[in-house]
């Protein structure tokens, strides 16, 4: 096998787990009609005993998915609001898309987040309020806590994404700077039955930590948030309001999230819908119809990039001399969503940056391709879903002008990768469920 040619079936197999995970098609798995039965996840619902229906959400997914409930419960449904970051909406009849920023939210997101706690106000015992959440929820439905602003969440945000801090450690703290977060929405809609239909983008599917936990019981607290911002040092690099908020909060004095137990939850049913293990097990599937010896790794894995790089090119040097711990032609998978600790002023991803590094990794090597390519189609700050490499990527960038090595210290893999031409550039798909790598070994 070429280059050319493991980098098209690459491509094949990323493309198989996004499509295994297309939201609409994930929530009408989950979600049938008869009638005036609705069923859930094996729960059955009586129509008739409804006044209303209500539907609301965010994420990347949230109007894809709102669009498949208004397919099923079509005139039922009596208004909604959902958030989507800027690209991702779709044309609906009874619900309101709102599009705005991610990761770092913006004043569409407060505007959209206004109009949805607003419409909860207006509905009651009697109504069922379907929430529809999925990956970026978090960024794109800001709702400030009192006392704080925007900008207070706006630069928080930017400093936790810049020190490499894990996603649930930023949506511990996210969840203590707002009104819907860690539990709040239910408390909203409450006393409403509320059913959430989540599409998980956090390792190990936790649902307190998808979006913040906007339905759930939150099990963090305000002492959490804390010993975060010590562990990176952030104590004075954040504002003093959120600081001085969360501080009050550790004492006590000001109110904690809605824990287990709390009334907000009696009627409410989560259900995850789709994840990084689904889209996985597509992935491999595809990866054997190509002729693949293959190995799914892990769904669940985390921490710094360049150290995930570096192990995932160890396997496929490992394969190419003993062929363990799979036979060539060789296919490792794994999923999850590691982190960056930004050090230069480059552009990339943290899919594109795995790229990078690994090219450095392989490099001169035959018959090698590592590629890491971000579910959602926007890796980073980029319009690039991920980035491949193999054992002549850095050769060709160097005789392109680019030094890899030089660039990975500068977090500039979008511009090396651009340079090379090894971008995969998908446009928004619309889903997501973390990232997706692939090893190939021909």
């Amino acid at each position: 096998m070429s280059n050319h040619d493991l980098s098209i079936h690459a491509r094949e197999i990323f493309q198989a787990g996004v499509e295994a995970v297309e939201p609409r098609s994930a929530v009408l798995r989950h979600v049938t009609r008869l009638g005036d039965e609705l069923r859930v996840a094996g729960r059955r619902y009586d129509l008739s005993g409804v006044d209303g229906v209500y539907v609301v959400g965010m994420g990347k997914a949230a109007a894809v998915m709102a669009l498949a409930l208004e397919d099923l419960l079509g005139d039922r449904i009596r208004g909604g609001v959902v958030s989507t970051k800027h690209g991702h909406g779709v044309p609906l009849a009874r619900i309101q898309v709102r599009e705005a920023s991610h990761p770092v939210p913006d004043g569409g997101g407060v505007a959209a987040a206004t109009e949805l706690t607003d419409l909860l106000a207006t509905t009651g015992p009697r109504d069922l309020v379907f929430c529809v959440i999925s990956g970026g929820g978090s960024a794109l439905l800001p709702a400030p806590a009192e006392g704080l602003t925007l900008e207070d969440k706006q630069e928080t945000t930017r400093r936790l994404l810049e020190c490499g801090a894990a996603i649930h450690e930023i949506n511990t703290i996210r969840k203590h700077l707002s009104r819907t977060k860690g539990g709040r929405l239910a408390r909203l809609a409450h006393p409403s039955a509320m059913i959430s239909l989540v599409l998980s983008d956090v390792v190990g599917d936790p649902l307190d930590a998808i979006a913040s936990g906007p339905t759930v019981p939150d099990p963090t607290t305000f002492q959490d948030c804390i010993a975060i911002l010590a562990r990176y040092g952030l104590e004075r690099r954040i504002p003093e309001r959120v600081l001085g908020a969360l501080e009050r909060g550790s004492r006590g004095e000001l109110p904690e999230t809605p824990k287990p137990g709390d009334a907000a939850f009696e009627r409410t049913q989560n259900v995850i819908v789709g994840s990084n293990a689904l889209a996985l097990g597509a992935a491999v599937e595809k990866a054997r119809a190509l002729g693949y010896h293959t190995l799914m790794l892990s769904s669940a894995v985390e921490g710094e990039t360049l150290d995930v790089a570096r192990d995932h090119a160890a396997i496929a040097k490992e394969i190419l001399v003993t062929g363990n711990p799979v036979p060539r032609p060789a296919c490792v998978l794994s999923g999850g969503e590691t982190t960056v600790t930004i050090r230069g002023g480059g552009r990339g991803g943290r899919n594109q940056e795995f790229a990078l590094a690994a090219a450095l990794e392989v490099e001169g090597l035959e018959g090698v391709l590592l590629f890491s390519g971000a579910t959602d189609g926007t890796d980073g700050p980029t319009d690039a879903a991920g980035a491949w490499a193999d054992g002549s990527t850095v050769r060709r960038g160097r005789e392109a002008g680019l030094d890899a090595a030089a660039m990975l210290r500068e977090n500039d893999s979008y511009s090396f990768f651009q340079g090379v031409g090894d971008l995969l550039v998908t446009g928004p798909t619309r889903t997501n469920v973390m990232d997706l790598r692939v090893v190939l070994v021909g």
